[in-house]
């Protein structure tokens, strides 16, 4: 077995249901050999701008995030270094004073929308994935992920959606997907494909 983490990355459009395949991963690989770390995380700070601008900002674009600084902290943990990921504060667009310390683990899995359209952070990864699922299903996840969670209204939600969302997704995020080496159709529903992603993961744990 290699003394190297494996590192995992899972893309897909916003809402097409990363966060259960990665669930699922944690759960069935033990959540004390497994490290997540998310792209949102890396959203770049905002503090400088007034609040309203903020909102106004393209943040799925793939400028948006400090990929660079992502790739970094990955390189450091398949090295052996623990790394201080950024904790980014959806709210106020903000990334907060803290940040979480993060210690290498047997598995890195790498989340995010983006993250198979940056070529030095795909090469990183041993295994890609990608979540395909139905542009509607992904729409009425992200409003009932943005209005509970992120504290927004629905006509600003589909307002983001139709100005940047959509036009971003069919730029950078659906033309990622010739990247993946496994593609789930359905997302987290598709527990054959989930069950054969997992005997992959197994297999080159005990390589």
């Amino acid at each position: 077995m290699s003394d190297k983490p494996l590192i995992i990355g899972v893309a897909g459009g916003s809402g097409s249901g990363k966060t259960t395949v990665v669930k699922n991963i944690i759960e069935a690989i033990g959540e004390k050999r497994v490290l997540l770390i998310q792209h949102d995380s890396y959203y770049r700070d905002l503090s400088h701008l007034p609040f309203e601008e903020r909102t106004k900002q393209n943040f799925d674009h793939p400028a948006s995030l400090e990929t660079e600084l992502m790739i970094r902290h990955l390189d450091a943990l398949r090295n052996g270094y623990q790394v201080d990921i950024p904790v980014y504060d959806f709210v106020a667009h903000t990334r907060s004073d803290e940040t979480f310390t993060a210690l290498p683990q047997r598995i890195i899995l790498v989340d995010g929308i983006l993250i198979f359209s940056e070529p030095k952070l795909r090469k990183l990864m041993d295994i890609k994935i990608f979540v395909d699922t139905d542009g509607d299903v992904r729409l009425l996840r992200r409003l009932q992920r943005d209005i509970s969670e992120r504290g927004r209204d629905l006509d600003g939600v589909l307002n983001q959606y139709e100005k940047f969302v959509r036009p971003m997704h069919l730029e950078f995020v659906e033309p990622s997907k010739r990247y993946a080496d496994i593609i789930i159709p359905r997302g987290g529903e598709n527990l054959v494909a989930l069950e054969m992603v997992i005997a992959l993961v197994n297999g080159k744990l005990a390589d």
